[in-house]
């Protein structure tokens, strides 16, 4: 069947109220190519083209390596200013804190710069902040207690960007601070003996090119930067270079559990820290890969669903410390005991985060008419309010803040929001708080987080709805889904899904293949869980396969599945998984659209 010109299959309205495009050229191979005289290129060309990558630099982009895409470190503002005060603390055996933020960006990067630091001799502490005592970003009080308490050098990473009077109070303490992170900046940046971060207003070109790096990424090229450093003062006549490709695992955690767009460096890093995960050398992250019951080499997916989640858990719900913890100890026992802790936090984080979900989806009828939906309650757990965030936004398809009330001493609200493309919910964030409708916040396109008064909260709605219901309603009237590829039910095999797999890895910016299936018909649906729709269809060509739609049962579409189709043939949207539960591996697709074909 082909394809219209504008559309995938000419569905222009699907279940789920999408109309279907091909994100690059047209993939139709259901019944043959669907260009005439077949597709010019092969699939992984097509894929690495519709992404972005020009023709002339499809080699580079095929197996991304860091020799390929790493800039040189000296190219950022005040690398080298960093690079050459942790050169001269190393040299000079001076007290060391790395002080962290208590996500998994956070926890990487610390861990990242405390094993460094390790090898070069120096045995580091590290600080992380309690999520609901401290709350986000260095207080300044924790600042000058660490200096009181001995420290010489502290280094803020995935934080301190912003926190100005925190540093000010440090600086006038007498402790040197070096901030690693990757937030915007304003104009004025904080008294700092250095500020890395790409994303500063006085960055070259290059550099900013970069801006969209985790933090990991940016405490990497500070790790290249100060063993630079210390090769040209002669530090290593005597001792051996640190290997810091080795704690590319970190890296890849980080970045993809931070939701970074996997273009270019990060494409890279993430590609060669898999490899380097692949090879269970570190203990803590092996513990972590044990504990997420995976029985193979981590894939970009299980950062993001399996590994990074349980790092998270500890910040959310648990002890702060216990991602770093599990990250720089050297003790496969105790590594073992805490990655056990941290899934039975995972575990009680999701029954937390489905008791604040359900009942920030009960205020959802009251804001029907807004562009910007803002749901605060109070006893509602801040280590979740981000998870439910993103939820709410992807159930609406609006920019959603949700804001767990009385979360301080002072009674004030915590936030966080997820955006939608097109909507730059950080910059909006930033200016409410300059505005004076927020005690703290900030954040950057796709993720915002806020500290507000009470009695801010109906401002602070009417003012993102004003600033941005232009932006939500352009991004909301262009919706569609994006496909890759079409075949037939018998086309989707595991040759297939490795093919696929070519073009990886994938993540936030560069997005994994969406393909297209049908038609189909439905053997077998039933709901699996609390609301995940399970089938079993097949088309007329022979081909069987197993689809899953989560979090689907109560939707349009996951009711047409389970019970509307009425013996009319459907096709489905989604992403090709391999199923490895079984004697031989099996594919099969996870839903996210789906239309009527008859």
């Amino acid at each position: 069947m082909a394809s219209r010109p504008s559309t995938v299959f000419g569905i222009e309205r699907s279940l789920t109220g999408k109309s279907w495009l091909w994100r690059g050229g047209n993939m139709d191979i259901s019944q043959g190519f669907g260009s005439p005289g077949g597709l010019e290129d092969d699939i992984v060309t097509q894929l690495l083209l519709s992404r972005g990558v020009d023709r002339s630099d499809l080699d580079r982009h095929r197996n991304p390596s860091l020799r390929a895409f790493l800039p040189d470190p000296s190219e950022f503002q005040d690398m080298d200013v960093a690079a050459a005060r942790l050169a001269d603390a190393v040299q000079k055996r001076e007290a060391i804190t790395v002080y962290g933020d208590y996500d998994v960006d956070g926890a990487t990067s610390a861990a990242l710069l405390i094993l460094l630091l390790r090898r070069l001799g120096i045995e580091a502490r590290y600080y992380i902040p309690d999520r609901l005592l401290e709350g986000y970003g260095p207080s300044g009080e924790a600042l000058v207690r660490l200096g009181k308490e001995g420290s010489d050098l502290v280094v803020t990473v995935d934080c301190g960007a912003m926190a100005h009077e925190a540093l000010a109070m440090a600086k006038d303490a007498g402790l040197d601070v070096v901030v690693v992170d990757h937030h915007k900046c304003s104009p004025e940046l904080p008294r700092t003996v250095a500020l890395v971060n790409p994303n500063r207003l006085d960055e070259s070109d290059l550099a900013a090119s970069h801006g969209n790096l985790a933090a990991v990424g940016v405490a990497f090229l500070l790790a290249i930067a100060t063993v630079r450093t210390l090769r040209a003062r002669g530090y290593f006549q005597e001792r051996p270079e640190p290997d810091l490709f080795a704690l590319l695992d970190l890296v890849a955690l980080g970045t993809v559990a931070d939701v970074a767009s996997l273009h270019g460096l990060n494409r890279a890093l993430v590609a060669q820290g898999l490899k380097v995960m692949a090879r269970r050398e570190h203990i803590g992250m092996s513990a972590l890969i044990d504990a997420s019951r995976l029985s193979r080499a981590p894939t970009c997916s299980d950062l993001g669903f399996a590994l990074g989640p349980r790092i998270n858990a500890g910040g959310r719900v648990g002890e702060s410390t216990l991602g770093v913890r599990l990250l720089t100890t050297t003790d496969p026992h105790e590594a073992e005991q805490i990655a056990a802790q941290l899934s039975h936090l995972n575990d009680e984080r999701r029954a937390i985060e489905q008791a604040v979900q359900e009942a920030a989806e009960e205020q959802l009828a009251r804001q029907d008419n807004r562009s910007v939906l803002v749901l605060a309650g109070a006893g509602w757990h801040p280590g979740v309010i981000g998870i439910v965030a993103g939820r709410i936004k992807e159930k609406t398809g609006k920019p959603a803040l949700v804001i767990a009330l009385e979360a301080d001493e002072a009674g004030n609200g915590k936030g966080s929001g997820r955006s939608i493309a097109g909507v730059d919910l950080g910059a909006a964030i930033i200016a409410a708080r300059e505005a004076g409708l927020l005690v703290a916040g900030g954040g950057h396109a796709m993720a915002c987080g806020l500290t507000i008064a009470p009695d801010k909260l109906d401002a602070l709605s009417d003012w993102l709805d004003e600033r941005l219901a232009g932006d939500v309603a352009r991004a909301s009237a262009s919706q569609s889904i994006r496909l890759d590829l079409a075949l037939s039910p018998g086309g989707l095999t595991p040759d297939l899904v490795e093919t696929l797999d070519g073009a990886g890895p994938y993540g936030m910016g560069w997005p994994g293949p969406r393909v297209a299936v049908g038609p189909v018909r439905v053997f077998k649906a039933d709901v699996v869980g609390k609301d995940h729709v399970r089938l079993i269809v097949g088309g007329q060509d022979g081909g069987r396969f197993k689809a899953m739609a989560f979090r689907a049962a109560e939707t349009d579409m996951g009711q047409a599945l389970l019970h509307g189709s009425e013996g009319r043939r459907l096709w489905l949207a989604g992403r090709t998984k391999i199923d490895d539960w079984g004697p031989r591996p099996q594919a099969e697709l996870h839903i996210e659209d789906a239309a009527f074909a008859d």
